[in-house]
């Protein structure tokens, strides 16, 4: 049977795949668009199972919010090829991946079935595997909640980088439009920070005891170099260890939109024009 080129453009269309796939696709199955469209699905999964093994270094972040800015979710999906994670559809398939953890949950995501359409998050990635030519890999995933306040996300420019920041708000003000907005944006505002920024966590008393220890063992064999005496060295060790928490701590360090103000100073007087309690709640930052 003599495929056309008619037909071989309907299924790439329904499909996605390469024209050489679809063209043998079709005479596979004898010019039967449903057939061949299973042949493909069929297709992918061999060329996953083949490409499984190769690295994936590079890919995309996306987020997702529900409407109220209460719920959100952050997905991270690799792929090996820069080119591939700037592709449209690859970048359309992450945001799909990001409103489904958005829906479902963040647990088991690939076993999850779709909340767009039909099959499994696994089958799903498979057919892109087949289309794109490359191995992909879905890394991880997490949604937060922030039902007294609101969440703010930020994706960099080239979805590398995603950040979801949920901020609480302490007064009845703080609940009602358009203060719910101005929360959002302000989140949103923050969570740029943190994409720009190295955090390790909120405050200091978040920061694990061993990686103190650690910082803490290191500037004092720095300090012990400057032959000075105990005293004097067990100052420059706290004076030093004071400034790295600073550097680490996400409400010490200075806006990137604002270095003259620091995050807890900016929650202080966006609480106050609100007429209510700021504070940020967690954060989540995913990047390649």
């Amino acid at each position: 049977m003599s495929i056309t080129a008619s037909q071989v453009a309907e299924l790439r269309a329904s499909t996605g795949a390469g024209l050489m796939d679809c063209k043998k696709a079709l005479e596979a199955t004898g010019g039967d668009l449903a057939a061949a469209k299973d042949y493909l699905r069929k297709k992918g999964i061999a060329i996953a199972q083949k490409k499984s093994a190769r690295e994936t270094k590079e890919g995309a972040v996306a987020v997702a919010l529900s409407e109220d800015r209460r719920t959100a979710a952050i997905v991270r999906l690799a792929c090996e090829t820069d080119f591939v994670a700037r592709n449209e559809q690859f970048q359309t398939l992450v945001g799909q991946l990001a409103r489904q953890v958005l829906a479902r949950g963040a647990s088991d995501v690939p076993q999850q079935a779709l909340a767009e359409g039909k099959g499994t998050v696994a089958e799903l990635i498979t057919q892109a595997i087949a289309t794109t030519g490359e191995n992909l890999q879905f890394v991880e995933a997490a949604r937060i909640e922030a039902p007294a306040g609101a969440i703010g996300g930020y994706v960099h420019s080239n979805a590398k980088i995603g950040v979801l920041v949920a901020v609480k708000a302490e007064g009845a003000l703080a609940q009602e439009m358009p203060a719910a907005d101005k929360l959002t944006a302000l989140a949103r505002d923050i969570a740029m920070h943190v994409a720009a920024s190295q955090v390790s966590a909120i405050r200091p008393d978040e920061v694990p005891a061993e990686v103190m220890q650690h910082e803490k063992d290191i500037l004092a064999a720095q300090a012990k170099e400057s032959g000075k005496p105990a005293e004097i060295i067990e100052k420059m060790v706290q004076g030093r260890l004071n400034k790295y928490l600073k550097d680490i701590t996400l409400l010490s360090q200075p806006f990137v939109k604002n270095p003259e103000q620091t995050i807890e100073q900016l929650l202080a007087e966006q609480g106050k024009a609100l007429g209510a309690k700021l504070s940020v709640e967690r954060y989540v930052k995913f990047a390649f």
